[in-house]
């Protein structure tokens, strides 16, 4: 089984039940880090409180500042979201892998399209990921492809027009947060995102589904991400996520009532390099399913990116070139790079 393109496969879900991985979702790894029970040390990093952010707590924006630029995420807490949300909307996602194939093969991605339902259809440095996902564009609302929105769950619809609401707004003050901590003027990296009409958010539903051969396989191969920010809800039972420090594998725990975010690659641009993207991935557990939400502030294609100019000193020189659209050279170079950020880094 050897097909040329993600969207031709059969969805990883269906695998599951005829029990064998096909040949082209075999990885090679030197280490065990991609074992779901591993014995990896747990992450250190701080645990943000939303709350003292919104007051300019001084104490929570230097501990902002370490985690991006010590780590590149952190978990956060108190929000706005309600636990009863949060389990909704990952009920939501359980029940969408759960409809027979051919209800969800109704929202099916269509040739190149990020959006909708189906595999990943790029192949990360030789070998498919280990899940299925749906992907959905939810800002601009105008701009929003509802063919691909699912009608069963029938909740699901409103429960993500509630999170996705809720998303925007922490990503926001998170944004303006992030340049404070800094000692810029806050809408700084808000305003290289876009504006209230043309605010680009993307969400994807991720399902890991369980592998007798959780060593031969990997749900998402270790990389950054090409947005702003990742605001990420994590599965409440299920482990998988880790993040590279320092050449070192380490799990992210759950917190059920957090979101884990990530500084994502434009904002590294952005921050001159200060706040790090970081690598990681998703390992598959041998007897349990997972799922994951992330939601993706995406940077408007059409504004030039690069870092502010604030943060260009002699003692740390421009690291980025200046580009538009960072987002055609991140799919670019996606099948072959860790780290597509290197891409249009300044080598001195």
């Amino acid at each position: 089984m050897a097909p040329t393109a993600a969207n031709s496969l059969k969805p990883v879900q269906e695998l599951v039940e005829d029990g064998v991985v096909p040949e082209k979702y075999i990885q090679q790894f030197e280490d065990d880090s991609q074992v779901g029970d591993s014995p990896l040390p747990f992450m250190d990093g701080p645990t943000i409180d939303f709350s003292l952010l919104l007051s300019s707590n001084q104490e929570e924006l230097a501990k902002l500042r370490n985690a991006l630029s010590s780590w590149g995420c952190f978990q956060l807490v108190n929000h706005g979201m309600t636990i009863e949300l949060l389990d909704e909307v990952r009920e939501m996602s359980k029940q969408f892998f759960k409809l027979p194939l051919d209800e969800k093969e109704k929202y099916s991605s269509v040739g190149d399209s990020l959006e909708g339902y189906g595999n990943d259809n790029v192949i990360r440095q030789g070998n498919f990921n280990w899940n299925d996902k749906l992907h959905l564009q939810v800002y601009p609302e105008h701009k929003r492809q509802l063919q691909y929105w699912p009608h069963i769950p029938q909740h699901f619809s409103t429960t993500l027009d509630e999170y996705s609401v809720k998303t925007k707004e922490v990503s926001e003050t998170l944004l303006k947060a992030m340049s404070r901590s800094l000692n810029l003027e806050e809408n700084r990296f808000f305003e290289l995102w876009g504006d209230d009409k043309e605010d680009i958010i993307h969400a994807r539903f991720n399902f890991y589904p369980r592998c007798p051969s959780a060593k031969q396989v990997v749900g998402l191969k270790a990389h950054t991400d090409g947005s702003a920010i990742t605001v990420l809800l994590q599965d409440k039972e299920v482990e998988g996520l880790q993040v590279l420090k320092d050449a070192q594998w380490f799990r992210v725990p759950i917190i059920p009532q957090a979101l884990v975010i990530h500084v994502a690659d434009q904002l590294e641009i952005a921050s001159n390099g200060i706040f790090k993207s970081p690598v990681h991935k998703v390992v598959i557990n041998p007897q349990c399913d997972r799922i994951s939400i992330a939601m993706l502030p995406i940077p408007n294609s059409e504004k030039e990116i690069g870092p502010l100019k604030e943060l260009i000193t002699k003692e740390r020189p421009q690291l980025f070139k200046r580009l538009n659209n960072y987002g055609h050279v991140y799919f670019k170079y996606m099948a072959t790079m860790e780290r597509q950020i290197d891409a249009v880094r300044i080598n001195y």
